[in-house]
């Protein structure tokens, strides 16, 4: 394992809202060096749907980097006041979502939620990273 800690950053967008779908990662050491990124077309789902597989699939590259603590960035609110039951996941598709990440946590040791502001260079990497895959770069 490269690190202890290490810091998750993911954004999901959907173009059409529901749309064509992608999310894209950054994932960083203590230092914040950049250990891996990744970006993909996920098919055809909600803006809130892509940041909740963005954080799924973040969570499964994560866990080759470290199974200690994970801290966890995003700009989607929603998506952070979910996780830490601050609003009810009330919709079904959003709460098959929610419990593939639970599931997903389980191989960590500590996880913690925070929202940053897309004005963030690491959520603006993210976001940069789901435009990429959109247009296939």
């Amino acid at each position: 394992m490269k690190s202890n800690k290490i810091f998750l950053y993911t954004d999901g967008g959907s173009r059409g809202n529901p749309g064509r779908s992608a999310v894209g990662i950054v994932i960083c050491n203590e230092d914040k060096e950049i250990l891996q990124t990744y970006k993909e077309c996920i098919g055809h789902g909600t803006n809130n749907e892509a940041e909740y597989k963005a954080l799924i699939k973040g969570l499964e590259i994560a866990v080759n980097h470290s199974k200690d603590e994970i801290v966890f960035f995003s700009d989607s609110e929603l998506l952070i006041k979910q996780l830490k039951g601050q609003y009810r996941v009330k919709a079904k598709n959003l709460l098959e979502l929610y419990n593939e990440v639970q599931y997903r946590i389980k191989p960590f040791k500590k996880i913690t939620y925070n929202h940053h502001k897309r004005d963030h260079k690491f959520i603006q990497k993210c976001d940069s990273l789901v435009n990429q895959a959109f247009d296939n770069k």
